[in-house]
């Protein structure tokens, strides 16, 4: 402690350009930023503060967490050594090490980050989500209505999601079967595509549980040929016309019961997959008024221009005042996991 004031570590994964992964570059860059703006954030409370970058050694990581000695630590790790399945170990890390952190714990960011378990997890507490099959073969064709829409089962930040990955027949079904093995490997998941609006919904945990205002991504200006997602492009690309055809709008201007609806299943999701601190929801809603869970991030861009502090500033929320909330539970937590 610092004059009775903890030390903070914004912990992040060092960018390190890799050209065969080229399309990941711009998803894995904005996290050095973000952390850049988190460590700001944190100095205005008036806590000291340290960058604590990690880069690919293993034993660095914990060499440098030992001697920073954080009281707590804020955890903005999406992944370790550019390899996103490994993003749960960075808080097992802390676990083993009884150092407080913020944000969600290895076995959440693990059962959140496969994607096919958390679905049936969160049908389990009868929650809506879309039907979907695991495929282990591009010739393997799931009994799944058409159109479906195929996805990296254990990506985040809409890896693999372009607007080919919405199919329409069995051959175009196996070419993006293919596409995806080829490049994440198996299994891939097949899910039935819900054509409808897209909603998505943040969670914090400040003096209770706490669903923010309500966010719809407005497809009204994507050509009638592009189907209604947010793909890769379009989430991270901001000259493409796919980003700027696929506005945010928080709070979205939609009906009381629809909104009620929405952030009722976002708290329950939340609960049933064994989170804390914060995550973010994502829904689609269908012709006939049905929600459906999509997923559930547990640990989703929290820079000053994404999804999740636009859902603060609509709750009121400062962004520096969310952090305090955060470090209060890490500390309230007194290291245990």
């Amino acid at each position: 402690m610092n004059n009775g004031k903890p030390l903070v570590g914004v912990v992040y994964e060092v960018y390190i350009p890799n050209p065969k992964a080229a399309d990941k570059e711009l998803s894995e860059e904005t996290v050095e930023e973000m952390a850049r703006e988190v460590y700001e954030a944190v100095l205005t409370l008036g806590y000291p503060a340290v960058l604590i970058p990690v880069k690919e050694s293993f034993v660095g990581f914990l060499r440098r967490i030992q001697e920073v000695k954080p009281d707590v630590v804020i955890n903005l790790c999406e992944s370790f050594s550019g390899t996103t399945r490994l993003e749960s170990n960075v808080a097992g890390v802390y676990e083993l090490l009884r150092v407080s952190f913020t944000g969600n714990v290895m076995r959440a960011l693990s059962l959140c980050q496969d994607k096919f378990k958390a679905k049936a997890v969160l049908a389990s507490h009868g929650l809506p989500t879309p039907a979907a099959r695991l495929v282990q073969s591009a010739d393997d064709i799931p009994p799944l209505k058409f159109p479906l829409i195929v996805k990296p089962n254990a990506e985040d930040a809409s890896m693999g999601i372009t607007p080919g990955s919405v199919v329409r027949d069995e051959d175009a079904l196996r070419t993006v079967l293919a596409a995806v093995r080829d490049r994440f490997g198996l299994p891939v998941l097949v899910e039935e595509f819900i054509d409808g609006r897209e909603f998505n919904v943040a969670v914090m945990e400040a003096d209770g549980l706490r669903a923010l205002p309500v966010s719809e991504i407005d497809f009204t200006a994507l050509p009638k040929d592009q189907p209604r997602i947010i793909s890769y492009e379009a989430k991270w690309f901001e000259t493409s016309e796919l980003y700027i055809k696929t506005p945010p709008v928080c709070p979205a201007a939609i009906e009381d019961e629809l909104r009620d609806r929405l952030q009722s299943h976002a708290l329950e999701a939340f609960r049933a997959l064994g989170c804390r601190d914060y995550a973010r929801v994502d829904f689609r809603m269908d012709k006939r008024g049905r929600v459906f869970i999509l997923e559930v991030n547990p640990n989703p861009d929290v820079s000053h221009n994404a999804g999740f502090a636009r859902a603060l500033g609509a709750a009121g929320v400062e962004y520096s005042r969310f952090w305090k909330h955060m470090i209060h539970n890490a500390q309230a937590r007194n290291g245990k996991p």
